[in-house]
């Protein structure tokens, strides 16, 4: 902040001024009745008569005194400077990660194939994320939740790391998966509530339908950024053979439609990954997406000024003590 401003936490405090202006009175009157008259017929002998210092000073210690004390209310009171505020940018984001691991995730356009590629990404983009809530649920046929919202992102990577293909029964449920995400973080009271959908084929199986799913999330405001894997055309599928396992060029069949009207009822947005380097440049752009619309969200830390005050009081006291007690008996 360009002009200084002071404001205090305890302002009740400075009613101990009362008590300390009626030691002044009190100081002041007390010192009035002490004093005596004695008549003299001529003055002339006391005109170049000079005081001694420790007569002169005889009031420095009392006003010393109630310096410090002065100071010590000041600091009571609590002074705080909000040109010395702290700002900090409130992530305050919470994200569900919402994973296909359907059998068509083992494609081998992307390296080792998308489903490692995916978590792999992701777990990059989790660890980007300290300051953020950030929760799993995958699907294929059906879909459960593999960690729900926390900060605890050692635990959730390596929840992360245990999924795998074939954990549940086969299918794309997309429908399902993206509920389940809204179900755990529709109560949030997060200032951003966000899923990260990513999927590599078409809604075939499931209890709920992709876009009745998308309108849940809309009621509850939860923003939905949708990514289909997969590379144009063919892609190298491993299907089991009498032979063993062995790969085979199948279609890639993502249903785009449905993933854009996702996103843009929701206000997210719809990314399509053709390769590694393409996913990742997606969760680096959402990334920067959520950053940004939060950016302008900051809380201000006042810093306390009373310590000055203290350590000014202390010093005053022991000056009147000094005084008090050895500069004057040197004096007399």
């Amino acid at each position: 902040m360009s002009m200084e401003t002071i404001s205090f936490a305890n302002p009740a405090f400075f009613w101990l001024f009362i008590p300390w202006a009626g030691l002044i009175a009190w100081y002041v009157f007390r010192r009035a009745t002490l004093n005596s008259t004695i008549r003299f017929s001529d003055s002339k002998p006391f005109l170049n008569l000079k005081q001694p210092l420790k007569i002169r000073l005889r009031h420095l210690p009392f006003g010393i005194r109630m310096l410090a004390l002065s100071l010590m209310i000041v600091a009571l009171a609590r002074p705080q400077s909000s040109n010395e505020w702290e700002t900090v940018n409130t992530e305050g984001i919470d994200i569900m990660i919402t994973l296909d691991i359907s059998g068509s995730m083992l494609a081998q356009d992307f390296q080792p194939d998308r489903l490692e590629a995916a978590k792999e990404v992701a777990s990059e983009f989790i660890a980007g994320r300290p300051a953020d809530r950030i929760g799993l649920v995958v699907f294929s046929g059906e879909s459960f939740t593999q960690c729900p919202l926390t900060t605890d992102h050692a635990v959730l990577l390596n929840l992360f790391n245990s999924i795998h293909s074939g954990m549940i029964e086969d299918g794309t449920a997309i429908g399902s998966g993206l509920a389940n995400a809204v179900n755990r973080i529709k109560d949030s009271d997060a200032i951003s509530r966000v899923i990260i959908l990513l999927t590599d084929g078409v809604n075939n199986t499931g209890s709920v339908a992709p876009l009745t799913a998308a309108e849940i999330a809309q009621t509850f405001g939860i923003r939905v950024y949708t990514i289909g894997v997969g590379s144009e055309g063919m892609a190298p599928y491993p299907v089991a053979t009498p032979f063993g396992v062995r790969l085979q060029n199948m279609e890639t069949q993502i249903d785009e439609d449905v993933l854009r009207n996702i996103a843009s009822m929701t206000g997210g947005l719809y990314f399509r990954a053709t390769d590694n380097a393409k996913l990742k440049s997606i969760y680096q752009e959402i990334d920067q997406l959520e950053k940004s619309k939060i950016s302008v969200q900051e809380h201000h830390k006042k810093q306390d000024q009373y310590f000055f005050f203290v350590f000014a009081a202390a010093l005053f006291l022991i000056v009147e003590l000094f005084l008090r007690y050895l500069y004057y008996k040197i004096l007399s």
